[in-house]
């Protein structure tokens, strides 16, 4: 059973498939569990055969509990890793070399940074606003003395710093192939420059055969900008950034007050 979107541009569009950002938009910043209105909203899209997917920063360790709901892909790291309960649809791990340059850059800047496999964090310091980031995620950021075996070694999908716009262009001095997403003002993610959660949502809706004018997804931050150019419908919570705003096809309530709730009730979703 497929609902038809009430305020599209086509009669015949019908949704098929939700992506939905975890921070800001889920779960609010200072939260660590989505909502009682949220989840009925995940249950219902179920029940109505809409797939549902997350589309998040985080790792697959960070994701939070959802009440027992499966989702039908995990978009991790901004898209360089994802996966469902059956197998990896897409890998897209970052270069060694601009790890390795990277590391000494943020040296350079007096600047902790940490690195994610697929089933860990490492860092090779900590400060203030990288232990802020973490915490975002319910962790706190671990030190390890073999940091740079664990570049060599593993597969690294996401590097963190905790840098502001104004350093930017610093800390990518001689980069080639990663690039800087960001959800918040105190720290960056760095993805391969060919990935991001556009990227990911593309993969997700080749391996499924579902059509980008099929497709809605919820979000907040500027890392979600690919991600809503992928989608027919882009819609931001009534809480999210301004350059967000101006690229969404539509704004619902905030996290805080169950937007994505009310606006997949109010458009007949759900």
């Amino acid at each position: 059973m497929y609902f038809y979107f009430k305020k599209v541009r086509s009669n015949n569009e019908k949704i098929k498939m939700v992506f939905f950002d975890i921070d800001g938009t889920m779960i609010s910043l200072d939260k660590e569990g989505i909502s009682e209105k949220t989840a009925l909203s995940l249950r219902k899209l179920k029940e109505n055969g809409i797939k549902i997917c997350v589309a998040t920063g985080r790792s697959p360790i960070q994701l939070p509990d959802f009440s027992g709901i499966s989702f039908d892909a995990y978009l991790s790291f901004n898209g360089s890793l994802i996966f469902n309960d059956k197998e990896d649809i897409f890998k897209n791990p970052l270069s060694k070399d601009d790890i390795f340059t990277l590391m000494e850059n943020s040296k350079d800047m007096d600047k902790p940074m940490a690195i994610a496999t697929r089933d860990l964090y490492a860092c090779n310091g900590t400060n203030f606003d990288l232990e802020k980031y973490f915490s975002f995620g319910g962790s706190q950021p671990k030190v390890y003395d073999d940091f740079e075996d664990i570049i060599e070694n593993d597969d690294i999908f996401q590097a963190i710093l905790p840098i502001s716009a104004n350093e930017y262009e610093r800390a990518m001095e001689n980069i080639s192939s990663t690039k800087i997403t960001a959800w918040w003002d105190r720290a960056v993610d760095l993805i391969p420059k060919n990935g991001g959660k556009g990227k990911g949502v593309e993969e997700i809706l080749s391996y499924y055969k579902i059509k980008k004018d099929e497709c809605l997804a919820f979000g907040d931050g500027n890392n979600d900008l690919e991600m809503f150019e992928a989608v027919g419908y882009g819609i931001c919570m009534a809480n999210g950034s301004r350059d967000l705003k101006k690229v969404s096809y539509d704004v619902c309530k905030s996290v805080d007050e169950d937007g994505i709730y009310y606006y997949l009730k109010d458009k007949g979703i759900i």
